[in-house]
C-alpha cells in the first residue's frame, strides 16, 4: 500500500540502460586516436556492446550480487579429504565468463589488441572490480612466459581464448584458461629478494618441487600461477599448474582467503606449497627479470581499473546533478558544484587519456614505445591510483547523504578506489623504480622528453612545468627523499601534454591551469571561475 503522507519528488533515476563506452567521449576518442582506421568499425561495434551490457541493469545486478556474496573456501569434502577450493557465487561465474568473452584475456591475439583491450577493462571495472584481478592476471602472464617459447607454444591460446573454462581440470583439456601470481611472502612484501619458498630441481632439469608459502596468491581458482622461488642459481619465476596432467591435484594448499577492505568479489589467498610440481620459467636466478614483464601488464591495468572507477563515480556524481534540485535550481547549474564536477572530470579525462597512450604504446612495439613505457608505467600508476581515491570520496560527497548510502553504488567505489595504489608495488616501489630508470635508462628519459616535447610552445603553463622539471631531472644525487614529488611531475607534465595535443582547449586550458599553473587549490572544486567549466561537465555527462 503506498505511503500517503508524501510523494517522492526530486530523487534522481538510476544510472541504467544507456552505453557507458557512447557516454565515454574521452575514452571514445582515445580508441580513434589510437586505433588504425581499418580497426574502428570493428572495435566501435564491439565496445558499444560491451558498454550497454556494462550499462544493462542485469550486468549491474550481477556486479553487486558478486561483490555481496564473496567467496568461501573449502579446504576439505565432507569425507575429509583435501579439496583446496574457492566457492563463488553465481554471478561471478556470469561477470567473469563475459570478461573473457569480451577478450579481455586476448589483447596478444588481435591487431589493436591493447587499446581496445584497455578500454574494454576500463568499461568492465565500472561493473566489478573484482572479477578484474583474473582478467588481469592472465592477460600480463603472456609475455613472462614468452621467455620461454615452448611454455609459451602451450599455454598462450588457451590464456588468449575467449572461452571462459571454469572446470578444475587439467589445462589441456579447457578451451581456455585463467592464470594467477604469487611473489609476496610474509617476510619480504615489496621485496621479493627476500622470498624463502625453495624449489628443488628435479631430474629432468626442467621442472622443479616447491616448498613454501605465498602472503598474497592472486586468484587462487586459476588454473596456472606464475610464483618466484629461491632455485640453486637464486631467485627464478616458475609455472604452477592447479592439476597437473594426469589429473591429480599439484598440491597447493589453501590456509586462508584475505578480509579485504573492498575488491570483496575476488579471492586473494594465503598459500602452502608442499613439494609442489613446477616448471621453470626462464633461467635459475633471473626470476625477476622473467617476471617484470608481467608486473608491467598488471601495474598499467592498475592505472586502468582506477581510470574505471573514477569515471564511473564522475559519471554518477554528474547524472545526479544533472536531475537534483536544491535552492531553487538544478545541482549541475550552481556554480559551486559546477566548479566541484569540472575538477573531477578533467581528473577522469587526464587518466584515461594517458592510460590508452600506454596501451597503445604496447600496440606500437617499437623501441622507443618500449622505452616510454619503462617510465610512463610506474608514474601513471603511481599518479593515477594516488588520484582515484580523494576523487572517488568527492564524488560521493557530490551525492550528499545518498552518497553514503550503500544502494547508491558510490561506498562499493570508494571501499574499491585504495586498492590499485597497494597492488603490484606500493607508492614508494612504483616512485623508486621511475628513479632508478632514470638513473640506468637514459633512453627511457629520452622518450619521455620526446614525447612531452610535441607540445613544446603551445601552453605557457606546461612549458613552465617542463623548464621546472628539467631542473629537477638535473640533479638525480641522493633523489631517493624526493622521489614521490618527481613521480608526480612526471606524470602531471606528460597528461599536460596529451590533454594540449588531444583535448578540447576548455579542457586543456583548465588542466594546465590547475595542474601545472598556479590558480587552483589543493581540493577539488577550486578551478579558476574564468575558465568555460560548463563545457568542462557537459564533456563527461553521461546521457542515460
Amino acid at each position: 500500500m503506498a505511503g500517503t503522507t508524501h510523494t517522492v519528488t526530486n530523487q534522481p533515476p538510476p544510472l541504467i540502460g544507456y552505453d557507458v563506452y557512447g557516454a565515454d567521449r574521452a575514452l571514445k576518442e582515445a580508441v580513434e586516436r589510437h586505433l588504425d582506421p581499418a580497426l574502428l568499425d570493428e572495435v566501435h561495434a564491439e565496445l558499444s556492446a560491451l558498454g550497454r551490457a556494462c550499462g544493462s541493469a542485469q550486468v549491474q545486478e550481477w556486479g553487486a550480487q558478486a561483490n555481496e556474496n564473496p567467496p568461501r573456501l573449502r579446504t576439505h569434502d565432507r569425507h575429509g579429504h583435501r579439496i583446496d577450493e574457492v566457492e563463488f557465487h553465481p554471478a561471478w561465474h556470469r561477470v567473469l565468463g563475459k570478461g573473457v568473452s569480451a577478450g579481455l584475456t586476448a589483447a596478444w591475439a588481435r591487431p589493436g589488441g591493447h587499446v581496445r583491450r584497455a578500454a574494454a577493462f576500463l568499461l568492465w571495472t565500472q561493473v566489478d572490480a573484482g572479477n578484474c584481478c583474473p582478467l588481469s592476471m592472465t592477460h600480463a602472464a603472456v609475455p613472462a612466459l614468452r621467455t620461454d617459447p615452448d611454455l609459451a607454444a602451450e599455454w598462450e591460446p588457451r590464456l588468449t581464448s575467449m572461452v571462459y573454462d571454469r572446470a578444475l581440470r587439467p589445462a589441456h583439456l579447457k578451451a581456455g584458461a585463467l592464470f594467477g601470481m604469487g611473489m609476496t611472502e610474509k617476510q619480504g612484501g615489496s621485496d621479493v629478494r627476500a622470498n624463502a619458498t625453495t624449489a628443488r630441481p628435479l631430474p629432468d632439469g626442467e621442472t622443479y618441487e616447491l616448498t613454501g608459502h605465498k602472503w598474497f596468491c592472486s586468484a587462487p581458482m586459476s588454473d596456472g600461477f606464475l610464483v618466484l622461488a629461491q632455485a640453486p642459481g637464486g631467485l627464478t619465476c616458475f609455472l604452477v599448474p592447479r592439476v597437473l596432467e594426469d589429473g591429480t591435484r599439484n598440491p597447493f594448499l589453501l590456509q586462508r582467503l584475505k578480509d579485504k577492505l573492498g575488491n570483496r568479489s575476488n579471492a586473494s589467498a594465503e598459500v602452502e606449497f608442499d613439494r609442489t610440481w613446477a616448471r621453470r620459467v626462464g633461467d635459475e636466478g633471473r626470476g625477476v627479470r622473467t617476471i617484470i614483464e608481467m608486473v608491467a601488464a598488471t601495474r598499467l591495468d592498475c592505472a586502468l581499473g582506477s581510470a574505471g572507477l573514477m569515471r564511473q563515480a564522475v559519471a554518477q556524481a554528474i547524472h545526479h546533478c544533472t536531475h537534483r534540485e536544491a535552492f531553487g535550481g538544478k545541482l549541475v547549474d550552481k556554480p559551486l558544484m559546477r566548479n566541484v564536477l569540472a575538477d573531477l572530470a578533467l581528473e577522469s579525462e587526464a587518466a584515461t587519456t594517458l592510460a590508452l597512450r600506454l596501451a597503445a604504446a604496447h600496440d606500437n612495439g617499437d623501441e622507443q614505445e618500449r622505452a616510454l613505457l619503462r617510465i610512463a608505467v610506474p608514474a601513471a600508476k603511481y599518479w593515477i591510483t594516488k588520484r582515484c581515491t580523494p576523487l572517488v570520496t568527492e564524488a560521493a560527497e557530490c551525492l550528499g547523504g545518498n552518497g553514503y548510502v550503500e544502494e547508491s553504488g558510490l561506498p562499493r567505489l570508494v571501499r574499491e578506489s585504495p586498492l590499485n595504489s597497494v597492488w603490484e608495488g606500493a607508492g614508494n616501489i612504483q616512485a623508486l623504480d621511475v628513479v632508478r630508470v632514470l638513473q640506468r635508462e637514459p633512453q627511457a628519459l629520452n622518450a619521455y622528453l620526446l614525447e612531452i616535447g610535441r607540445t613544446r610552445g603551445a601552453d605557457h603553463r606546461l612549458d613552465a612545468a617542463t623548464k621546472s622539471l628539467f631542473t629537477e631531472l638535473a640533479d638525480l644525487e641522493a633523489v631517493e627523499g624526493r622521489a614521490r614529488h618527481l613521480t608526480e611531475r612526471l606524470a602531471l607534465v606528460l597528461q599536460g601534454s596529451l590533454l594540449v595535443r588531444y583535448a578540447p582547449p576548455e579542457v586543456a586550458d583548465a588542466f594546465c591551469a590547475s595542474r601545472l599553473g598556479r590558480d587552483a587549490g589543493a581540493a577539488f572544486g577550486t578551478l579558476p571561475t574564468t575558465l568555460d567549466l560548463a563545457k568542462v561537465v557537459d564533456r563527461s555527462r553521461p546521457q542515460a
